[in-house]
């Protein structure tokens, strides 16, 4: 047995149910905290350039005790005791002063945003698969955090020419005024001078039509910047995609 398997053997010794492992007290959250408190004393060691207990003759910078916080992951919240030092000086990286949330999370509540999910809806939704409480501000934090991302994508400048652009509709199911509706999702993908491609925009309508969707098209286009003037001759329309 290598020296992982019997290490593996220890944790499971006391393995019954599911609950055990996966559970609000179960294994994976006590090796998830135990594991980045290590990482942690480890930044810690790095930032100072001794180990802990062991003599100091490199810096006046010395170990201050630990500050404790809860982290929000997708397991549930788990306590994480951060080590400080006197000065105030340690900046640890795998959990960043004043970050709660811990990497997927976040995503997790996009996901559920993008999905047509109301804010309450998400709330309840995180406190039933995670028994976490969370506020709608917390949530709306959350998702207004990509607004400034997805703006700046909108907003920003194409190439004045595309020899190629291909466009396309996707017929999906979106929650639209409490109501489930069907709506085309159209996608314009351009082909540069250079050969690359670029996503020229992505847009929502009521119905899958060419002739709508390349007006849409156009007037985008004409927005950002782009010469529309060759788009009779440059679209190559593809028949409408299945509902994925």
């Amino acid at each position: 047995m290598t020296a992982k398997e019997d290490l593996i053997e220890q944790l499971m010794e006391n393995y019954e149910k599911p609950e055990d492992i996966l559970g609000e007290n179960g294994l994976i959250k006590e090796l998830t905290k135990a594991l980045l408190e290590k990482a942690l004393e480890g930044e810690m060691t790095n930032h100072l350039g001794y180990s802990k207990h062991s003599k100091n003759n490199k810096t006046n910078n010395k170990r201050n005790g630990k500050s404790k916080k809860n982290l929000k992951t997708e397991m549930g919240e788990i306590p994480i005791e951060i080590p400080r030092d006197r000065y105030s000086e340690f900046e640890p990286q795998i959990i960043k002063k004043n970050q709660t949330r811990f990497d997927g999370f976040d995503d997790k509540i996009i996901s559920l945003y993008s999905r047509g999910m109301t804010t309450r809806e998400i709330q309840g939704h995180i406190k039933d698969m995670y028994s976490i409480d969370v506020s709608p501000d917390f949530i709306s934090n959350v998702t207004d955090s990509v607004l400034g991302a997805v703006k700046d994508w909108q907003n920003r400048s194409l190439d004045p020419l595309y020899p190629i652009v291909y466009f396309d509709a996707l017929i999906v199911k979106i929650k639209d005024q409490g109501h489930i509706v069907n709506k085309a999702v159209y996608l314009a993908i351009g082909v540069n001078m250079e050969g690359l491609k670029d996503v020229l925009g992505i847009w929502i309508e009521r119905t899958e039509g060419t002739a709508e969707g390349a007006a849409t098209l156009e007037l985008s286009l004409k927005i950002a910047g782009t010469n529309p003037e060759a788009l009779q001759r440059s679209v190559h329309a593809q028949g409408p995609a299945k509902k994925g």
